[in-house]
């Protein structure tokens, strides 16, 4: 395809966020803190998606994200692609995947563990779509958690 063509506008470096989940763009969006910022990014949700559906994407000139970041992504849409744009062209492609343990992203649901009752980070650890904490052992289901 000619990129003249292309759906979205191309960005001359920076990142694009791709294959979300359409009903989870904003709060990609929100959550990597893109409303914020002085550069030019664009959001398209519902392109059609052989992969998720419809799906939603992020294009953000002059912005690569840093490992935490991509972290706190995994959390709300785990296995979207990163593509890193330099110059036009992607340069490298990234698959966000979920790590074994998540720091300080996560609130526990437990009101009793020492995460919500003391200045401390959470700490879960990650086994399929569970997180366990590892202070109180409360499970929860990864597609319901709160955000710190």
């Amino acid at each position: 395809m000619n990129k003249k063509e292309r759906l979205v506008a191309a960005i001359e470096q920076g990142t694009v966020i791709d294959h979300i989940p359409a009903d989870k763009t904003y709060e990609v969006a929100a959550l990597l803190g893109l409303f914020d910022l002085k550069t030019p990014v664009t959001i398209g949700i519902n392109y059609p998606s052989q992969k998720v559906g419809n799906k939603g994407i992020i294009k953000v000139s002059d912005k690569f994200f840093t490992d935490d970041e991509i972290s706190r992504l995994s959390v709300v849409a785990p296995n979207v692609i990163l593509n890193i744009i330099r110059d036009y062209e992607v340069v490298e492609k990234k698959t966000v995947v979920t790590p074994d343990e998540i720091r300080g992203i996560v609130r526990c649901n437990n009101p009793k563990c020492i995460t919500n009752n003391e200045p401390m980070p959470t700490l879960f650890h990650v086994h399929d779509n569970l997180l366990t904490c590892h202070y109180c052992e409360k499970e929860q289901d990864i597609s319901k958690v709160e955000l710190v």
